[in-house]
């Protein structure tokens, strides 16, 4: 079990120098960083330009630029913005209780609406309950995220006017803010604890161990949530923590629609201005994000799952 861990913290921090780096270097090939400062009002003059040069180690070769800015970015230094000239940190932090408010509460709705709904179309399979759940959990996955967000912005916020179609000055802890936003991200993440809840379920329904309980005369409800779904919880689990970073990740378009004021708008915007400090920045939070989820859920299995074994 210690190889085991070592081994996928090992592979976890190459995932994370690999991602980083991939980024570096396109931001690199996009042309000479010195032009961005020159075209966003900095007016440098030939001794400017190479001062900035030197402090931002653009003589220096790629390998070590990427070397010097992962050192700094360890640090909390990750330099300043292009347009404003202000701290990147400073901004990401600004930035990030609006992604995990929005992230945690579709996190919280898809996990608390897709597992009892799970639960409930396998234990009624064949039913029309089970085609219920399945026609709403292929449908949140089929449909675009953009395009749903527009729909709940035509009907609830334009045509019925019962909750805002985006944040404008308003705090982000006003929850009728957030109910749309938040519908919207948690979708994909409903149909996909509904589905794996439902197929977790259905197999363990159909082991050796229920049908005995069966026979013995427990009751029904005994059966499915004492015996059933005990067992087949262990999916849903390990991939709660996935789950978590793909809703943080995955809300850059849910923001742009509803103008929440969090990383995936920052990005966007970043990325339309070429502002290449931002979008390293937060490619490298997310990139952290992900692979120490994905090292948690590795660990999660391996201690909830007696079948498996590690040296």
């Amino acid at each position: 079990m210690r190889r085991f861990i070592i081994r996928r913290f090992f592979f976890s921090l190459v995932s994370i120098v690999v991602a980083t780096a991939i980024v570096f270097l396109l931001s690199r090939a996009a042309g000479d960083p010195l032009l961005l400062y020159a075209t966003s009002g900095y007016g440098l003059t030939v001794e400017g330009e190479a001062a900035l040069r030197k402090r931002l180690a653009l003589d220096r070769p790629i390998p070590v630029q990427y070397a010097l800015w992962l050192g700094r970015t360890l640090k909390g230094d990750m330099g300043e913005t292009i347009l404003d000239r202000k701290p990147v940190f400073r901004v990401v932090m600004q930035r990030l209780p609006s992604t995990i408010r929005l992230g945690a509460a579709a996190f919280l709705l898809s996990f608390l609406i897709g597992i009892p709904l799970g639960v409930l179309s396998a234990v009624k399979r064949g039913s029309i309950w089970d085609y219920i759940g399945r026609f709403f959990a292929l449908l949140g996955q089929a449909v675009p995220q953009f395009w749903l967000g527009l729909v709940l912005i035509f009907v609830f916020a334009v045509h019925w006017q019962i909750f805002p179609a985006a944040l404008k000055g308003d705090s982000i802890w006003d929850v009728k803010h957030l109910v749309l936003p938040t519908i919207t991200l948690a979708a994909g993440g409903f149909a996909f604890y509904m589905r794996i809840t439902r197929t977790a379920m259905l197999e363990v329904l159909d082991s050796e161990y229920v049908r005995l309980a069966r026979a013995k005369g427990v009751g029904n409800n005994v059966v499915i949530w004492k015996h059933a779904f005990k067992n087949a919880l262990i999916q849903p689990l390990t991939g709660m923590t996935l789950g978590l970073t793909f809703f943080l990740t995955g809300s850059v378009l849910v923001e742009t629609v509803f103008a929440w004021p969090g990383m995936g708008q920052m990005a966007i915007t970043a990325v339309n201005n070429n502002d290449f400090p931002i979008l390293q920045a937060v490619v490298f939070f997310f990139t952290i994000l992900f692979v120490s989820m994905t090292f948690i859920t590795d660990l999660l299995y391996a201690f909830i799952d007696p079948r498996i074994r590690y040296d």
